[in-house]
């Protein structure tokens, strides 16, 4: 299949991609088992969401190079002039492993489809160490989610503020954000193949990059940098459990029924003030420092 599936993990309702919430321009772009909602102004993606079915996952030796996605024109795609000669990364949003499911050629196919540039995020290199707790997300709720198929639905993207500094001519996101979706076993103990209804379930969790630094410093910082060409000032990965609807707030994207499926209930009454990440966590935000911290049932 070409693009997302809102039916795959056959709850009701359907999970559909993020939409936008404002007068926003989003070009959607679908590949295999995966849809990439672009931004043509960032240059970057605002959303991906792609379908993951942990029974058949193939894990194929890497193959693919980075290139341009041919949906897009190449004004509006982050090519590899923002990475060329820099320690930045190509981070991709969706994993490489995610979408290779299938046979063995479906799942060589999407996985290297994960190489366009729409599908890139500038990050920090390679030898930041949280990347492994990032990128492994996935692989634990797809073992919590063992008894409903092995089935989740993985949305991800950038987080975009006006603050976010130019560099190359895109706007560095320093937060990333990822929803990851499964169907559960009802309460009552109805084994998955017992006919009652799958229930939505979901987790959020997001990525910041941003120095921690004062609002000063970190100014001063990105102006030096910038003022000799320099990638502007990027922290270590620190990886944080959020409330789903924190993610709608950061990213203004309307995320439908996984607001409501989310394991941490409801986000706390307060304003939230996502700059103020670098010096103080919000509340409701959980620091993670391994998957096993990771919150995805009532009893943590």
């Amino acid at each position: 299949m070409t693009g997302y599936d809102a039916q795959f993990l056959g709850t009701d309702p359907a999970l559909r991609t993020p939409l936008p919430t404002a007068d926003r321009e989003l070009r959607r772009l679908d590949h295999p088992r995966f849809s990439i909602l672009l931004d043509p102004r960032r240059r970057l993606a605002a959303a991906t969401a792609c379908t993951v079915d942990g029974a058949t996952l193939q894990p194929l030796p890497r193959s693919g190079t980075w290139r341009l996605d041919a949906q897009a024109p190449p004004e509006e795609q982050a090519g590899n002039g923002l990475y060329r000669d820099n320690p930045l990364d190509r981070g991709h949003l969706v994993r490489r492993l995610d979408p290779m499911w299938g046979t063995v050629e479906e799942a060589r196919a999407a996985g290297e489809a994960t190489f366009v540039y729409t599908n890139a995020a500038p990050q920090v290199d390679r030898f930041n160490q949280s990347k492994e707790l990032w990128n492994g997300l996935e692989d634990h709720v797809l073992s919590y989610a063992e008894a409903r198929r092995h089935r989740i639905v993985v949305h991800t993207g950038c987080v975009f503020l006006g603050s976010d500094p130019v560099y190359r001519g895109i706007a560095l996101p320093r937060q990333f954000w990822k929803v990851v979706a499964w169907a559960a076993v009802p309460d009552d103990g109805a084994g998955p193949d017992d006919g009652a209804p799958a229930v939505l379930r979901s987790a959020a969790f997001v990525l910041d990059q941003t120095p921690l630094l004062t609002d000063a410093e970190l100014s001063t910082a990105t102006g030096r940098a910038l003022a000799v060409g320099a990638v502007p000032p990027l922290g270590p990965f620190r990886t944080f459990q959020v409330p789903v609807a924190d993610v709608e707030a950061l990213t203004g994207l309307d995320l439908g029924p996984l607001v409501d499926a989310d394991v941490a209930g409801p986000a706390p009454e307060r304003p939230l003030e996502p700059r103020t990440v670098s010096r103080r966590t919000p509340s409701g935000w959980t620091p993670l420092t391994h998957p096993d911290e990771v919150r995805l049932g009532p009893s943590g």
